[in-house]
């Protein structure tokens, strides 16, 4: 045992060296393999954190969200559509919400007004996202004047700033009195922007929507579990177009790294025939040029999963993060959970490191094939 570790580690240590003796085209290649890991691994990291973050955000969503649909479109929803749903047996309890946007043509931004439901601010007054006291600059006791449905300016006082740990749910977020609300819109007295439904027993949230879509033909029941999966869906879609994008260089890594692997140098070739000649074996000849390839192939795989991780987790991707968040003038701040996924990982690991190491045996067998006396002349 102790002889096959010592010829093991000899062939290590020849590898090692003989990286190093032609490490100009080495470390160009170790950048260039490096590089690619490191953007589609923070891709990777940056997709599953963002969709950790929204199913965290969504858990305290309602089971259920009934709008109202006109010719397709959302609609108020009349409030005596409450007492009804609350009457199905298996629901809690329906609320009534009052929200909406208003865009600021100054600043470009749009943000979300939502009538509180609960400790409201005073009359004429409101709460605002540290997201919108930052692009307004606006701080407690500031003013904020925002313009009704005639076009006519209301000034509101701002009584408070919300924290910024709640920054990547309230970062655009305006809260306002359900009057102050109706005066500012002029929305219809009797309706609401949507009911939110409680269930109590969550296997029969299904069923429950079922029977509020027969009770209510106009009205559309939105589940939890399905805005999760609209998330999951555009997070996915978002990071595969970074990922297309990324395609010509991948492809052109691919072909690089092929290259490299299957075209055997003259200086390599003799380097062969020179250790066949001195009684190595074509298995120890292998052995070598996989533990070339995995020298390589690993140290770029690390580096590459560890700089992503550095990049996504530390520095919020700053790459590439406005393709993968979305282009919004007014976005949260927020530094991301670090979030990774062993599955993923493997693929990348599998895509990455097995193509390459696998490459680097079939030209070096075929060159440890020939006569010693062939290969030296070659």
């Amino acid at each position: 045992m102790s002889r096959r570790f010592e010829r093991y580690r000899n062939i290590l240590d020849f590898a090692i060296s003989s990286l190093l003796r032609r490490k100009g085209k080495n470390l160009s290649l170790l950048a260039v393999y490096t590089l690619i890991v490191f953007l589609i691994a923070s891709i990777v990291f940056f997709t599953q954190a963002l969709k950790r973050e929204a199913t965290l955000v969504l858990e305290d969503a309602p089971d259920l969200v009934v709008q109202r649909m006109v010719a397709g479109r959302n609609d108020p929803i009349p409030v005596t559509y409450a007492e009804k749903i609350a009457a199905i047996r298996g629901v809690s309890a329906v609320t009534p919400r009052f929200w909406g946007y208003d865009y600021d043509a100054l600043t470009g931004a749009n943000f979300t007004l939502v009538a509180a439901d609960s400790e409201p601010p005073a009359k004429e007054s409101i709460y605002i996202g540290s997201g919108v006291a930052r692009i307004m600059r606006l701080a407690r006791g500031d003013y904020l004047s925002l313009r009704d449905a005639r076009g006519a300016p209301d000034v509101f006082s701002v009584q408070k700033v919300l924290p910024v740990n709640s920054e990547l749910v309230a970062a655009d977020l305006i809260q306002i009195r359900v009057d102050d609300f109706h005066k500012l819109f002029d929305f219809p007295p009797g309706r609401a922007t949507d009911l939110a439904v409680s269930v109590r027993n969550k296997v029969e949230v299904q069923t429950i929507a079922a029977k509020i879509a027969q009770l209510f033909p106009d009205v559309r029941p939105i589940l939890k579990s399905e805005i999760l999966r609209t998330y999951d869906a555009v997070f996915d879609w978002r990071g595969g177009m970074v990922i297309v994008v990324l395609f010509v260089a991948v492809l052109s890594f691919i072909i690089f790294a092929w290259d490299k692997a299957t075209g055997l140098s003259a200086e390599e070739r003799k380097e062969i025939g020179i250790l066949k000649s001195i009684g190595w074996e074509t298995g120890d000849v292998l052995l070598l040029k996989s533990f070339e390839g995995m020298v390589t192939s690993l140290t770029a795989f690390f580096t590459g999963v560890s700089l992503a991780y550095a990049h996504v987790f530390f520095f919020s991707a700053s790459l590439f993060e406005h393709a993968l968040k979305g282009w919004g003038v007014l976005y949260p701040q927020f530094r991301l959970t670090p979030v990774v996924d062993p599955y993923l990982l493997g693929v990348l690991f599998l895509l990455t490191v097995g193509p390459y190491t696998v490459a680097t045996i079939v030209p070096s067998w075929l060159a440890a094939s020939v006569d010693p006396d062939a290969a030296m002349r070659s």
